[in-house]
């Protein structure tokens, strides 16, 4: 349509210099240019404006096209041309008034200009002035009576006034004009089922379909009269007869899988879902809209394997598109299949890694997994496609701190800060592990102090409350507020064995030995009965309670679990407390 508007400004332009030269034979000083007396001089600026505008329009500067088309209408106001030109770059601009204005004072101008009605049509079209669109549609079937689109936009745009009865004698023309055809033998149901004359149409629609059973459009149609008259039965058997005609036809399961699904027959629903995901024709984003539809029933374990069925076909019929593998790896992320989710992911990310929420999904899988090699490694990768996401060095810092990179984790984990100032959950989770670093770097002051801000943002959060008294009871700092804080994270989170374990530590550190013994035998008894820093603190305990020889016991038993400090040694081989 470009090349078209281009090539009849330059034939219309072209015949407006033969006029010129004409002109010119008799008279030397003056030229005709657009029913405006131009002088010679003004009459060569028009030119080289127009030429150096369809230049600039063709090279794509528009701005600069644009600045040309206007020039051409302060010396000549009245150029059609430049009328035309200059609003087909406002339009596509959505300029949509502006255009407009130019293309109505274009058709004023040359009014058997066929190309001018057709963009002013467009303008309406798109600014959705259908009642302005209708003359204009008149006047193209005027002056171009052979082409049957414009009558049938004339049509439709009366039946969307709602004017039905000059729509039906506009398609009356049409058929009159170009004769009986499939599309206005739609048209003309359209209008019946906006009348509200579902038996007619349905007698139409089925004299249609015995006069041409292998028009598979015809059943679908009918089935949409039928349900809209509330007979879903006759329509299933409607469908059910197309099927036998077309039984790979996926337009037909889907309207299957529509019926069955209104008359809560689950079984068949998937039985035509099934057959319908395997017709490589119908598209992925309609196969994606299914599945996403069972996401809020995943309650149901049985919609979640369905889904999980209908995503695995999806993914062996279209191979080649990243939002098959993304969307399988989303239910299988939902049934709590990380390691299978992420390898859809990988896959989906190596077709067009050009996704953010797959880099995130993928980073939050790796996380859960404990994959902090590759949390990092995946986490730099994603930052180098989209730098400015904060989730993404939120991720990649939690990987730093979690492999004892603990200099690059506080980088990270700033720049999420430097990133995001809204989501609390996000800035939460960043002072969390600010405060984790920072004690591993012994920098205690900024570690307190990004621990006190995670707790302003959520002061009932049970991990950072652990970890911040756990902390301080390490340093023998502030055990008072560490023991309340402490007691806080339990009665939060009842029965999590290392909870109970920094509560007795700290009781421990403040001397309450009888107290510190009750609640590191609930951490060892709620736990796995096999935490060699659980069993070294009741050794700890036991040891100031006297019981010495169960002490020894409890200490050989933690070096037995792994636990290998130079102290834990000098424990056993002194057989007394060491700090």
């Amino acid at each position: 349509m470009k090349k078209a508007a281009i090539l009849f400004s330059l034939v219309l332009f072209t015949s407006v210099l033969f006029a010129q030269r004409k002109k010119q034979e008799k008279k030397k000083d003056v030229v005709i240019v657009t029913g405006r007396m131009l002088s010679q001089k003004d009459s060569n600026l028009v030119k080289d404006l127009f030429f150096d505008g369809l230049h600039e329009k063709l090279v794509m500067n528009y701005p600069q096209a644009a600045s040309s088309f206007s020039k051409i209408l302060e010396t000549d106001p009245a150029n059609d041309a430049a009328m035309y030109e200059l609003g087909s770059i406002k339009f596509a601009g959505s300029q949509l008034e502006e255009a407009e204005y130019l293309l109505r004072n274009a058709v004023t101008v040359k009014p058997e200009n066929e190309w001018y009605w057709v963009l002013l049509a467009d303008i309406y079209k798109k600014s959705n002035k259908i009642d302005k669109l209708v003359p204009v549609l008149a006047e193209l079937t005027k002056i171009a009576p052979d082409n049957e689109a414009y009558f049938y936009d004339k049509a439709n745009a009366l039946l969307l006034l709602k004017k039905v009865d000059d729509a039906i004698a506009a398609y009356d023309e049409v058929e009159k004009r170009f004769g009986s055809s499939e599309e206005l033998s739609s048209a003309r149901q359209r209008i019946m089922m906006q009348q509200g004359k579902s038996v007619k149409l349905e007698e139409e629609l089925r004299r249609q379909i015995a006069a041409n059973p292998q028009e598979i459009r015809n059943y679908i149609f009918l089935n949409e009269v039928l349900t809209k008259a509330g007979q879903r039965e006759k329509a299933i058997e409607v469908l059910n007869k197309a099927k036998q005609i077309a039984p790979a036809d996926a337009l037909i399961r889907l309207a299957l899988a529509d019926q069955y699904k209104a008359l809560r027959q689950f079984d068949n629903t998937f039985i035509e879902l099934k057959v319908a995901f395997n017709d490589p024709n119908l598209s992925i984003d309609e196969k994606v809209r299914i599945v996403l539809s069972f996401f809020p029933m995943f309650a149901d374990m049985k919609a979640r394997a369905n889904a999980n069925e209908l995503t695995s076909i999806m993914v062996k019929v279209h191979p080649d598109e990243a939002k098959a593998f993304a969307v399988h790896g989303d239910v299988l992320f939902q049934e709590r299949k990380f390691a299978e989710a992420k390898e859809a992911y990988i896959k989906a990310l190596k077709i067009n890694d050009q996704v953010y929420q797959i880099w995130e999904q993928l980073l939050r899988i790796e996380l859960s997994l404990n994959e902090f090699q590759q949390l990092v490694k995946d986490g730099q990768t994603a930052l180098s496609i989209f730098p400015n996401q904060a989730a993404l060095y939120l991720y990649t810092g939690i990987g730093f701190a979690q492999t004892g990179q603990h200099e690059k984790a506080v980088s990270y984990l700033k720049n999420t800060l430097d990133l995001e100032t809204e989501d609390k959950e996000i800035l939460m989770q960043v002072y969390s592990m600010l405060g984790d670093s920072y004690n591993a770097l012994k920098k205690y002051k900024e570690s307190d102090q990004s621990y006190a801000k995670a707790l302003e943002i959520d002061p009932r959060n049970s991990y950072v409350l652990n970890n911040y008294a756990y902390y301080l009871s390490l340093r023998g700092e502030n055990l008072e507020e560490a023991a309340s804080m402490s007691k806080r994270s339990i009665e939060l989170e009842p029965g999590n064995s290392s909870s109970e374990d920094t509560y007795a530590w700290i009781l421990f550190r403040l001397k309450k030995y009888a107290e510190a013994r009750v609640w590191i035998e609930k951490a060892l008894g709620n736990g796995t009965g096999s935490n060699a820093t659980q069993t070294e603190h009741y050794g700890d305990i036991l040891f100031f309670l006297g019981e010495k020889e169960k002490a020894l016991e409890q200490w050989q038993k933690a070096k037995s679990l792994g636990s290998g400090s130079n102290t834990l040694d000098k424990k056993i081989n002194e057989k007394k407390y060491l700090e």
